[in-house]
C-alpha cells in the first residue's frame, strides 16, 4: 500500500482517540519546539500537522499570530474547538496552502515522520518561510522504544507478525540525529541543530494500553484491532511484563521516551 494513502486511512477520524491519549506524550516538546522556531510575540507562524492544537494553543499564548493545517478533518475541527478563531486548513503535505513567503516561523510536533516524502515536504514548509525565518520539527528516534515501543514489544513477544500490508514508514532511515540533520539541510535550511530530548511519561499502564492498543491509533493500535480475543488477550499479558519493568508511584509506570528536534532556517 502506498505510504500517504495508508497514513490517511490510519488517522481518519482518530482527533478524539489521539487527544485522550497520545498527545499527552506528544505535548511534552510543545515549548522547546516553540523555542527552537523562535516564536514569541508577533511572530507570523504555521503548525503543521497541527492535531488537537496543543502547539497552535502555547503559539497563541505567546503573542504568535498563528495559522494551522493537518492532514485530517476530524484534527482540524478539534484544533478549532481547542483554540477559538485559529485560522486552521485541512491539507496534506507536501501541499502546503499559503503564499511564499508567508511566516516567520514554521513547526511541526511528530508529523514529518508521517509522510511519504520527507524532503519534498521540508521544502514546502520551507517555501512559505520569510527569508531568515526558522523551522522546527520533531521526530521519534527509531527504532521507537520505552512509551512509543511498549504495545510493539508486547506484539512481537506474542509471535505476531507484522502484516504484509502495512508499509513501513519512509522515515525510518531518519531517525537519529546525524540523518535528520542531513535531511533537514539537504531540503534548503541553514543552520541546522538536531538535539536528542529524553523525557519520563508517567502514565497508568492500563490508560496506556487504552490509548496506544485498543483506540485504533497508529500502526501498534491497528495490529491489535485485527487480532481475535484470544491473541489480544496474548498481547495484553506481554504488555503488562514489558511495563512492569519501569513500575513507578501509585501504580503508575515510568515509560522513558526518546526524541529528535531539528531546527533551521531558510
Amino acid at each position: 500500500m502506498d505510504f500517504d494513502l495508508y497514513e490517511r486511512d490510519l488517522w481518519a477520524g482518530r482527533a478524539p482517540a489521539y487527544e485522550r491519549g497520545f498527545a499527552r506524550l506528544t505535548r511534552y516538546l510543545v515549548g522547546p519546539l516553540l523555542d527552537a522556531a523562535g516564536v514569541t510575540d508577533g511572530t507570523r507562524f504555521l503548525d503543521v500537522g497541527t492535531g488537537p492544537g496543543f502547539v497552535a494553543l502555547e503559539a497563541a499564548r505567546r503573542g504568535a499570530a498563528v495559522s494551522a493545517m493537518d492532514a485530517e478533518a476530524s484534527m482540524a475541527e478539534t484544533a478549532s474547538r481547542n483554540v477559538p478563531g485559529l485560522d486552521v486548513r485541512v491539507a496534506v503535505l507536501p501541499e502546503v496552502p499559503f503564499a511564499d513567503g508567508t511566516f516567520d516561523a514554521v513547526a511541526g510536533n511528530f508529523v514529518i515522520n508521517h509522510v511519504g516524502d520527507p524532503g519534498v515536504a521540508i521544502g514546502a514548509l520551507r517555501r512559505v518561510l520569510r527569508p531568515a525565518g526558522r523551522l522546527a520539527l520533531t521526530c521519534w528516534v527509531m527504532p521507537g522504544s520505552g512509551a512509543l515501543g511498549v504495545v510493539r514489544e508486547a506484539v512481537e513477544r506474542a509471535g505476531v507478525a507484522w502484516p504484509d500490508d502495512i508499509p513501513e514508514s519512509p522515515f525510518t532511515r531518519y531517525g537519529e540525529a546525524a540523518e535528520f540533520r542531513r535531511l533537514v539541510a539537504e531540503a534548503g535550511l541553514g543552520d541546522v541543530a538536531v538535539e536528542e530530548v529524553t523525557w519520563e511519561h508517567v502514565v497508568d499502564p492500563e490508560e496506556w494500553w487504552e490509548a496506544v492498543a485498543l483506540s485504533g491509533v497508529g500502526t501498534n493500535g491497528v495490529i491489535v484491532g485485527r487480532q481475535d480475543e484470544k491473541t489480544v488477550a496474548r498481547i495484553k499479558a506481554e504488555y503488562d511484563t514489558v511495563v512492569s519493568a519501569h513500575a513507578g508511584a501509585d501504580g503508575r509506570v515510568v515509560l522513558p521516551a526518546h526524541a529528535l528536534l531539528a531546527s533551521g532556517a531558510r
